[in-house]
């Protein structure tokens, strides 16, 4: 029986061991704390063995922390009985004198039956307010114990005390007290007079007072088992209180209450015993208790029983010969009943007890244990084993739609009295406004308005006060200064003194006004002053600028002038509205702003993904002190945090129902905090007067921080919190203290903004050093716990659950653990938190990105505790970004390999915090594959990898493009209305994305960049055009916003942006560029036609040196690989033929000849001529039966010159030519802006019925489908492409590139060629003379996956490229792998082809600038090419490159001249589409 009874105590965790330094090894060693192995006795551990100094120490060492009770030194506990005094009779414990003259006395009485003492307090002090705050103490410890049994009135004082009131019988009071738990030893007590909040105490300890006992069981023993037995009834009268293995691994704590538990339950027993009751009744009436039957037990048997602690020692030894495997409860017991029998047999073979102790301890007691496999560890100590996954498991593709419309009612805003004031002085003064600037001053508004009307400074000072106010004030001629002003400049009443003058305002009335102004109009005409510092005095109060001057710019400083609100297109403009509306509440505190915020939520998800950016921007300016925090108004930490909390619910909510917000949603939760019911904000209250009380720090900086937080506690409170922790460590070092603020953005004059403003620095003890370090550090926690959503500590905290341990800290906190997180999962968090300052970072990052990928799954389903989950994965990911910026170091001396896998974790880190990662997931992958090709030593391995770091730039510009398009609107629209300083609005949208993943990660790219170009001989230079240049540089953000520019001087232009469609801007020598436009792209084959030099720079420090040199001239020598620059002289100029400007006339004589309606509709590629078709239409239809046989040509027909202007000359169509008409007579006036309506006005066309019948006549007998025999709607989808190619004759970089060659635009015509989509697995294009080098002995092409508009449009990334020599086409030689992020598919389909007769001209390059449009829309792919045979498979590409160059090496064979090519590949098959002579 007792047996079982000790095993069920041991399952249930109330049993201490012996010794707290062997289970602390077993806890580290693997073993949960609630394990059988820990010790189930005391009383045995004084025996001697050989493993004592290891297992069983001579003592329990238990450390207590400094409570409310007093200070008191660690205890050492050594098991023994308890001596009690054997005295009946009541007897004075103890006489006291309080403050002067009150005596206190005390009488304890011992027991004369059962175990009740009774303790008697009388103080000769009479009051009503008057209390016993107290506790009770067991043997030598510290803790204070609260007695079940409690006179009437006591109230428990926050878990750690007990306060009774004491009864006022006049002049005195007293109060009894009956103590009935033997185990308790003394009381202690201080008296507080509530009323006077006066505390009595005995010279500042406690009063401590001894209880007395029955009698001497110095001499009783009571048997093991019973007192297990005993034990185990306590713990079930208590509620069978259960503790997770985290609370019993956090202190010793839980350790020593067990063994308390323990202690009490022995002395209730060894009492019973010494008042007469037998052993044996007494185990009888405890087995009845417990509900079990006690066998007879033999006099042999009982001699032989095995020790506990012996069975417990052969238990451990067990665990650790089976590997130490992570048993489960009922094979814990199982464990220890085999241990008992391994001793059992050793008995029953005749070995004494003592020789069984010995044999034991050293391990050789035979036993039959197989090596199991353990559960597998999560990680090993030093790094974790990450899973394997699948990547395609992180995909998200949550886009968000565009909302239609939506209303959110506002009221219009009326102006106050002080907008309408300002705005009469402005028409007054003519609108030359140079500072104006409205400050919220209590309800109030303060105006500082400066004019400069006639060369006249002007200064308005106006406010709304209704009492009396003086403007206190001066002028400077450098910032900070305060000069007094020349008596020529004072208003009439103004008062001189000493570097100072003083005016008082004037009252000014209007019907135009609600209410009086008070104002005053300074006139300065001097220039040499530049600002005017001023305070104001209002009823003998300073009025001021949070804690400053207030100060007016007199000169123009176009970075502090506010933009204009403007139309806030682009926004959710009636948010924004409502937001600045209810601005003026929101600053009354957080507690106001979190509920107005939480109030806008449905609004602001309605307006879909511009809704919730309003609701970022209006939080980040919050965030970043942009918005007033507190305007005069007191509020409660927990009211802020219940508020934060109502505001996360919401967004936890929208979170669950709308995916493609999330990344928004997560970004607003960072920047509000995690807040939380009821006492987690008030215990910021509670617990800084733990901190004073504990170190005795109540004056100075301490006590203002107190009243600050108080008063209203912000974000600000971690850093002022962490400031004073860094300035304890670094020895009192008050420097440390004012950078750690400063670099945190808290300045002195912040400290003194606040509402209860901080004028002291720490002035600690060096006595004080260890208890404030303990201390702050627990307070940050909750500090954190409130204001950081991004904390790990505490978000963990917050995850895997918390019980409050004491100490004045976290009291009547419980968190429960979310239920059913991963396996393994809170080993994780503890191996980040080990870990989270490792200088070598990347064992941490790995154990990081392991936990995002288990708790993800988590973050898509409905949970309850879902917000805190949300902030314990922001809080890893902010970790992570913290992590890399750590580790930067780390790779100052590493090798490629690692800085890949550094990029793979960042991607990793950005692609789980991303709605729409289908991208950024396939960067990923091609990294983890060029980290294959690298360790594989393949050739190509940087070649690779080069094009993945493109690819992921191009990730990372679309990431900010999304940023800068969906907030800088909100950001620039709604700083406007709330007065945000015009730098942090310009800065917003760049501050977040330097806040992120992106950020990082490009540094990292930008580190590798150079080291691939190397190892792959890329150089620093792409040259697409190798033409020497002299000229002038200049440096354009886009060169497409210079595309119509005229340079009047030979220009080199450095252009940060290229995307590939744009045209040359005349005078143009030069285009360098960091983009990568492909070589086959219109600007590059524009760049080569032209003799223009056009390269990509790679290297960042060439370019910025380019960029350095701007207005200088320039010499450039390319060669194939390389850009040689060098400065010039201006006399050199003369002597390069490369600068000479090509005037109007030296352009070559081009004429247009303009083409007639032939009579016919449509024609087949048979009935092709010069007259009907542009070349494009003939090359094809002469390539037909001349090239290879396994070059296919796909069939065609076409819609020939003229018919365009025969559809439009068409009754049917008269009202279209009366619109075009005068928008033709626009455009011969300059009126470009025509262009646009041309186009939509030629779409209006309808269709003759004559072209209709004639052109499926001929689509059917050549063999191609009809789009009419799927219905009307399929032919008018044709109709439509083809009306897009006419009107594509007037899209601006066609109409203004014929302009530049003055070609008659009239004489333009347009010939449409009909063929059929091939769906193609790849496009390419071909030169069959290398464009870059020139060599004709080698074939240059490009190919894509998909169609080849991503080829030839302005689709960003490169294609892959390859060279061929034409004497060994079997060779390709791959010069770059693609980077294009999109390809382009297609359903079966008809592709309409625009075929101009001004395309081919000799020395003009007009390819590319009509449009080709097919009949239906292509569907864009985020592209993978991991899993791409031309990328993968080695031999596959060969085969496909190779038949490439073979085609155009034929069809070059068949011209007899160098050709451009355009085709696609099919299941392995060759298609040409269109080749025209290579320019």
């Amino acid at each position: 029986m007792s047996n079982s009874i000790g095993h069920n105590l041991l399952h249930q965790s109330l049993l201490c061991s012996t010794v707290l330094e062997h289970q602390s090894k077993l806890n580290s060693s693997g073993i949960p704390a609630n394990s059988l192995f820990q010790a189930a006795t005391t009383n045995q551990a004084a025996r001697k063995s050989p493993i004592s100094t290891k297992f069983y120490g001579a003592n329990l060492k238990a450390r207590k922390p400094k409570l409310a009770m007093g200070s008191r030194r660690s205890a050492s506990i050594t098991p023994r009985a308890v001596l009690a005094v054997d005295s009946a009779s009541e007897q004075v414990a103890g006489k006291f004198i309080l403050d002067g003259n009150i005596e206190l006395q005390v009488t304890v009485s011992a027991p004369t039956s059962g175990s009740i003492r009774l303790v008697n307090i009388q103080v000769s002090y009479g009051s009503d307010s008057l209390l016993l705050h107290w506790g009770g103490i067991h043997d030598r410890k510290e803790k204070w114990v609260l007695p079940p049994r409690q006179p009437d009135g006591t109230k428990n004082y926050k878990n750690r005390a007990l306060r009774t009131p004491f009864v006022n019988s006049g002049s005195s009071s007293y109060l009894k007290i009956e103590i009935d738990d033997p185990s308790i030893q003394a009381i202690e007590f201080l008296i507080l007079d509530e009323a006077r909040n006066k505390w009595f105490k005995n010279n500042g300890q406690n009063f401590h007072v001894k209880l007395p006992m029955r009698k001497n069981i110095q001499n009783v023993s009571v048997p093991e088992d019973l007192v297990q037995i005993q034990s185990y009834l306590r713990w079930e009268r208590k509620g069978k209180q259960m503790y997770t293995p985290e609370q019993e691994k956090a202190s010793d704590k839980f350790s020593c209450a067990k063994i308390e538990e323990y202690e009490a339950a022995r002395t209730e027993l060894m009492e019973e015993v010494a008042r007469g009751t037998s052993i044996e009744d007494l185990r009888a009436r405890l087995v009845k208790k417990n509900g079990h039957e006690i066998k007879e037990t033999s006099v042999h048997e009982m001699k032989n029983k095995i020790p506990e602690d012996l069975v417990q020692i052969q238990s451990y030894i067990r665990w650790e010969k089976a590997g130490k495997p992570n048993y489960s409860p009922d094979e814990q017991l199982r464990e220890f009943e085999e241990a008992r029998k391994d001793l059992q047999s050793e008995l029953e073979k005749g070995v004494s007890l003592d020789e069984i102790w010995k044999k034991t301890t050293k391990g050789e007691i035979q036993t039959k244990v197989s090596k199991q496999l353990k559960t597998k560890k999560y990680y090993r100590v030093d790094r974790i084993q990450r899973k394997k996954r699948d990547l395609m498991q992180l995909l998200n593709k949550n886009v968000a739609k565009p909302v239609e419309k939506y209303e959110i009612s506002v009221e219009p805003k009326a102006l106050t009295a002080i907008e309408l004031f300002a705005k009469a002085r402005e028409e007054q003064d003519g609108g030359s406004v140079l500072n104006k600037k409205i400050y919220k001053l209590a309800g109030k508004e303060l105006l500082a308005l400066v004019t400069k009307p006639a060369g006249r400074t002007k200064i308005h000072i106006a406010t709304d006060f209704k009492e009396p106010v003086t403007v206190h004030w001066a002028l400077s001629k450098k910032g900070g200064e305060w000069l007094a002003p020349p008596s020529t400049v004072l208003p009439p009443g103004s008062v001189s003194l000493d570097g100072a003058a003083e005016t008082e305002l004037r009252s000014s009335s209007s019907s135009d006004l609600l209410y009086q102004v008070q104002s005053v109009e300074i006139e300065i005409e001097e220039d040499s002053f530049v600002g005017m510092p001023f305070v104001l005095v209002s009823g003998g109060n300073w009025i001021k600028d949070q804690g400053g001057d207030f100060y007016v710019d007199l000169v123009y400083r176009s970075k502090q002038v506010q933009k204009d609100a403007g139309d806030g297109n682009g926004t959710a403009k009636a948010l924004l509205d409502k937001i600045a509306e209810k601005e003026s509440e929101a600053q009354k505190s957080f507690m106001h702003r979190f509920n107005i915020a939480a109030d806008l939520m449905e609004q602001a998800k309605d307006a879909g993904e511009l809704g919730l950016a309003g609701i970022l921007v209006w939080m980040r300016f919050m965030a970043t002190r942009q918005l007033i925090w507190n305007k005069n108004y007191n509020v409660k930490p927990r009211e802020i945090s219940k508020a934060q909390d109502r505001l996360t619910d919401h967004l936890q909510n929208i979170y669950k129902s709308q995916p493609e917000y999330r990344e928004l949603l997560r970004m607003i939760m960072s920047t509000v905090g995690r807040g939380g019911e009821g006492d987690v904000g008030q215990r910021i209250r509670d617990e800084i007067l733990v901190i004073q009380r504990n170190n005795d720090c109540k004056g100075g900086m301490m006590e203002e921080w107190h009243q600050k937080l108080h008063n209203n506690t912000s974000p600000d409170d971690v850093i002022i919190c962490q400031a004073l922790i860094d300035h304890i460590k670094s020895d009192f070092d008050i420097s440390v203290y004012w950078k750690t603020l400063n670099d945190n953005g808290i300045t002195k004059e912040r400290l003194l903004s606040y509402d209860r403003a901080i004028h002291n620095e720490p002035n600690f003890r060096r006595d004080q050093k260890g208890g404030l370090l303990r201390d702050l550090g627990n307070y940050m926690r909750t500090l954190k716990a409130v204001h950081s959503g991004a904390d790990l500590e505490s978000a963990i905290t917050n995850c895997m659950g918390y019980r409050a341990e004491g100490q004045g800290f976290m009291v009547g906190v419980q968190i429960n653990p979310i239920p059913n997180m991963p396996s393994g999962f809170p080993e994780l968090l503890q191996f980040a938190i080990e870990h989270v300052e490792d200088k070598n970072v990347e064992a941490l990052l790995e154990g990081l990105l392991e936990a995002r990928q288990d708790i993800r799954q988590l973050l898509s389903k409905s949970n309850e505790r879902l917000k805190d989950l949300l902030f314990l994965d922001i809080a890893l990911e902010s970790t992570v970004r913290t992590a890399i910026e750590r580790g930067y170091e780390e790779l100052n001396n590493s090798g490629p390999e690692k800085i890949m896998y550094f990029i793979t974790l960042v991607l990793e880190n950005l692609a789980l915090s991303s709605d729409d990662n289908e991208d950024l997931v396939y960067c990923l992958k091609g990294w983890n594959d060029a980290l294959s090709m690298y360790k594989s030593k393949s050739d190509n391995w940087a070649l690779y990898a080069k094009s993945v770091l493109d690819r992921t730039r191009l990730a990372l510009y679309s990431k900010a493009d999304w940023y800068q398009r969906v907030l800088q609107p909100s950001a620039e629209y709604l700083g406007s209305l709330l007065g945000v300083d015009q730098w942090a609005v310009n800065i917003f949208t760049e501050e977040i994305v330097r806040a992120g993943s992106a950020a990082a990660l490009s540094l990292l790219l930008n580190r590798l960049d150079p080291v691939l170009r190397k190892t792959a001989n890329l150089g620093s230079w792409q040259v697409i055009s190798p033409v020497e240049v002299v000229g002038y540089v200049a440096v354009v953000d886009e060169l497409l916003a210079v595309q119509d520019k005229t340079y009047d001087r030979p220009t080199i232009l450095v252009a940060r942006h290229v995307k590939g469609e744009e045209e040359i801007p005349d005078g143009t020598v030069a285009v360098l560029t960091p983009d990568m436009p492909d070589v086959l792209s219109h600007v590059s084959v524009r760049a080569r036609n032209c003799k223009v030099c056009f390269a990509t720079c790679f290297d960042p420090n060439v370019l910025a040196d380019l960029q350095a040199n701007e207005g200088k001239m320039l010499r450039l020598k390319p060669t194939s690989a390389d850009v040689v620059y060098s400065e010039v002289k201006e006399s050199e100029l003369a002597y390069s033929s490369s600068t000479k400007l090509k005037k109007d006339g030296a352009s070559p004589s081009l004429t247009l000849v303009k083409k007639q309606f032939a009579g016919r509709y449509a024609i087949t590629s048979e009935e092709f001529t010069s007259e009907m078709v542009g070349a494009k239409s003939r090359n094809i239809a002469y390539l037909k039966g001349k090239v290879p046989s396994w070059v296919g040509i796909p069939t065609s027909v076409a819609l020939p010159f003229g018919v365009f202007e025969k559809v439009l000359s068409d009754n049917i169509n008269k009202a279209v030519v009366e619109k075009l008409q005068p928008l033709k007579k626009k455009l011969k006036e300059e009126e470009n802006s025509a262009l646009k309506e041309i186009r939509e006005t030629v779409l209006q066309l309808a269709a003759p019925p004559q072209l209709v019948q004639e052109l499926k006549t001929k689509m059917l007998s050549s063999g191609m489908p009809w789009p009419g025999d799927e219905g009307e709607q399929r032919w008018q989808q044709a109709w439509m492409a083809i009306k897009k190619v006419w009107a594509s004759k007037w899209n601006e970089r066609a109409y203004f590139s014929t302009r530049k060659i003055k070609l008659d635009h009239d004489y333009l015509c347009m010939a449409v060629l009909v063929q059929e989509i091939i769906n193609a697995d790849y496009a390419f294009v071909i030169h069959t003379t290398n464009p870059s080098s020139g060599d004709s002995s080698e074939i240059y092409a490009e190919v894509v996956k998909g169609l080849g508009e991503t080829l030839v449009g302005a689709y960003p990334g490169r294609a892959l490229s390859f060279v061929c020599k034409k004497d060994n086409l079997d060779s390709p030689l791959v010069l770059g792998y693609p980077s294009k992020p999109i390809g382009l598919f297609i359903r079966r389909s008809i592709i309409f082809r625009s075929d101009s007769n001004g395309e081919d001209l000799e020395g003009y390059a007009g390819a590319g600038l009509y449009d080709s449009v097919p009949m239906d829309e292509e569907e864009k792919v985020e592209l993978d090419y991991t899993s791409d045979p031309l990328i993968t498979d080695g031999n596959f590409r060969k085969s496909i490159l190779s038949s490439i160059a073979r085609a155009g090496s034929a069809i070059e064979e068949l011209y007899g001249s160098a050709q451009d090519i355009e085709g696609v590949v099919r299941d392995g098959k060759i298609y040409v589409v269109q080749t025209r002579p290579q320019m």
